[in-house]
């Protein structure tokens, strides 16, 4: 049974505004956020990487910028040379998304070459890599193969979804994902996760990071229902969940 302060469960949190029509303004606001509610990072598209870095200068708010988003459908030299882009301008964190038409067409030695090359690079860097599967468009052995490489090139996290297609997180996917892959890569949960509840059930099967635009929303309800008392913790396994006061 896992146990998490207030704190500690914002920390899960990527705080994102991955919108096609966000402005500088927009993404200003994003990280001042991320600094109030203390996320884990404010996460935003490749090209406004300058100014979140500069937002987020001088705090713990990591600046984590999304490669080839939404749609994976780009070479993996454009994918290295958009990372390495993103990392010179100041991000420190890396969400990427395969390419999912050679997923789907069963390419995995090339799946497995995209992969190494972006986790080379977040390495070089020493930053995190995030790996996104978009879970929706994949069979279940897909899923498992890309667990299998990702247990070998060893991404810091595999991840769900986007958050852009018809369907995001599931728990059995977080399961599924948390079952197949070694536990120094981790498991991120991302798209319609907005609520506590909603993100409690990714924790219990095994998320260890949440992409949410609702991220402020999830905080607020946790306070509002399980820490207005006075409580210090919850303990959270598949089960139960438990507030208390150390």
């Amino acid at each position: 049974m896992a146990t998490y302060t207030l704190d500690q469960l914002a920390r899960m949190i990527d705080h994102t505004n991955l919108k096609a029509d966000a402005l500088t303004d927009d993404i200003k606001v994003l990280c001042v956020e991320a600094q109030k509610y203390h996320f884990a990072s404010a996460c935003f598209n490749q090209v406004q990487s300058p100014v979140a870095a500069n937002c987020l200068k001088g705090t713990d708010i990591k600046a984590c910028a999304v490669i080839s988003f939404p749609l994976g459908q780009t070479s993996i030299e454009s994918k290295v040379f958009e990372t390495e882009n993103a990392l010179q301008n100041g991000a420190n964190e890396i969400d990427y998304v395969i390419n999912i038409g050679e997923a789907r067409a069963g390419n995995w030695d090339y799946l497995k070459r995209e992969m190494e090359a972006i986790v080379v690079i977040c390495n070089k860097y020493q930053v995190i890599s995030k790996v996104i599967f978009e879970t929706c468009y994949l069979t279940e052995d897909q899923k498992i193969k890309l667990c299998e490489i990702a247990s070998i090139v060893k991404p810091s996290f595999v991840k769900t979804s986007t958050g852009t297609t018809s369907s995001g997180a599931t728990v059995e996917d977080v399961a599924l994902m948390n079952r197949l892959t070694p536990d120094d890569v981790q498991v991120k949960a991302s798209g319609g996760v907005r609520t506590a509840a909603q993100f409690l059930d990714m924790l219990k099967h095994g998320a260890t990071r949440v992409g949410a635009s609702a991220g402020i929303a999830i905080i607020e309800e946790l306070k509002e229902k399980y820490f207005a008392n006075g409580e210090e913790f919850l303990r959270v396994n598949q089960e139960t969940i438990e507030r208390g006061v150390r």
